[in-house]
């Protein structure tokens, strides 16, 4: 299909060198930019995931953080037994 583009000057010269280079023929060179273009803005590569850390405080003596689960459960258990309490 024929269509009129209007391309900047550098455009067009970075597609004329990528055709003279790859010794392909213009159109193929604008195709292959466009569909290329397309499917990066169609499909954007994933950025990878960063955490960054943060302080939580100090560690409070008694309190044995090797054993975290144990320690989680612990709090769980008496907030629940809190809440029954205050239901009778």
């Amino acid at each position: 299909m024929r269509t009129t583009l209007t391309l900047d000057d550098q455009v067009l010269a970075s597609l004329q060198e990528a055709a003279h280079r790859k010794g392909k023929p213009f159109k193929f060179i604008v195709n292959e930019a466009l569909r290329l273009g397309l499917q990066a803005l169609e499909h954007p590569q994933a950025q990878p995931y960063r955490l960054s850390g943060s302080a939580m405080g100090r560690v409070f003596p008694g309190f044995d953080l090797d054993k975290a689960l144990e320690l989680a459960e612990g709090i769980e258990d008496r907030a629940i037994a809190m809440k029954l309490e205050l239901r009778k």
